[in-house]
């Protein structure tokens, strides 16, 4: 076991949280008192998540998109409030990382995402930034946009947003 302030320090150092300029603060979001037996990730830390979190006995979660974004109001109203409030009703820790889980190099977004659909990483986006976000990637064999958009419909179970390119249409 550990305390949701261990973990935060471990996955800052593994994700590097520390090197990203992001819209939101990466890291521990809401603490929690007790120690961490079991912690549920998800993709955004909504009430369904939450509550999900509660039902399986969960002392912390990990999102990829937590709250406190730039640009937004500060105050701990409409749905923020809800959402904080049952965090600490339930006595539940968030921990978050955006920008960190775009770009890691093995349990990132774009990385998983990669491998998922057969794709083999060559490297990021642009090596010249010292966080990247963006993978570059290569197919096994030629291919339009729109049969990768078929593959990613097939693989993800779900239709992607395709624009196809100028030299394309």
């Amino acid at each position: 076991m550990a305390t949701i302030f261990e973990i935060a320090d471990y996955a800052d150092r593994y994700l590097a949280a520390g090197d990203f300029d992001d819209y939101c603060p990466n890291g521990l979001q809401v603490e929690s008192a007790r120690e961490v037996r079991r912690l549920v990730c998800g993709v955004t830390a909504c009430l369904d998540l939450i509550d999900a979190a509660a039902e399986a006995e969960a002392d912390a979660v990990l999102v990829h998109h937590g709250y406190f974004w730039r640009g937004e109001s500060p105050g701990l109203t409409g749905m923020k409030a809800r959402r904080v409030r049952r965090l600490f009703e339930t006595g539940i820790g968030l921990l978050a990382y955006h920008l960190p889980l775009d770009a890691h190099p093995e349990v990132g977004n774009n990385a998983q995402l990669a491998q998922l659909l057969g794709m083999q990483v060559e490297g990021a986006l642009e090596d010249d930034v010292p966080a990247p976000i963006a993978l570059r990637c290569r197919l096994d064999s030629p291919c339009s946009a729109a049969e990768v958009g078929e593959q990613i419909a097939r693989t993800l179970e779900r239709e992607p947003l395709l624009i196809a390119n100028a030299r394309e249409a």
